[in-house]
């Protein structure tokens, strides 16, 4: 009897200490979810602000400027530019188009097309044909023209600037 009665106690022994187990166990992945709740909720709102602020920021400096942007309005222009490269491969040909934000722009690129072609193809003559394969090249290239573009623009007392300039197509042969 007296081992029956030890048994029994080391039953209820083994079984607090399973039920217990369990307690922690659950106790610990409750735990777990509410603080990987919590910096989930931390790190989403996080960028929320961030988002916030710098839509704050980017609508502060539009109310400083004086004019709000217009639409932008692109300018193909016509026709593509053709320059003999030293080397091979010797022919160049890009399409070109510009982004601007007023109507008195686009009638200035249009007025002033000949005296712009001819800087941006005296810029494109320069060029070197075996290094405007990579895309760094092109790329640069894009930021000069842009560059002399603009200057052409200051020079002849434009009303603004070029935004952006686009190649449409690029073919060397």
């Amino acid at each position: 009897m007296a081992d029956e009665q030890a048994a029994e106690e080391l039953d209820l022994g083994e079984e607090k200490s399973g039920k217990s187990k369990l307690i922690i166990i659950i106790a610990i992945v409750t735990v777990l979810l509410i603080g990987g709740g919590v910096a989930a909720y931390f790190l989403l709102m996080g960028d929320d602000e961030a988002i916030d602020e710098e839509d704050s920021a980017s609508s502060e400096q539009a109310a400083e400027s004086e004019e709000p942007l217009s639409p932008a309005q692109y300018i193909e222009l016509k026709p593509p530019f053709v320059v003999n490269l030293p080397g091979r491969p010797s022919l160049l040909q890009i399409g070109v188009s510009v982004r601007v934000r007023s109507d008195e722009m686009v009638e200035f690129i249009k007025h002033n097309d000949p005296m712009i072609r001819h800087n941006l193809l005296n810029l494109l003559s320069g060029a070197d044909a075996k290094a405007l394969k990579a895309r760094e090249t092109k790329e640069s290239l894009q930021r000069e023209m842009l560059k002399e573009l603009n200057r052409v623009v200051t020079e002849l007392a434009g009303p603004g600037e070029v935004e952006a300039l686009y190649f449409t197509s690029f073919v060397m042969q």
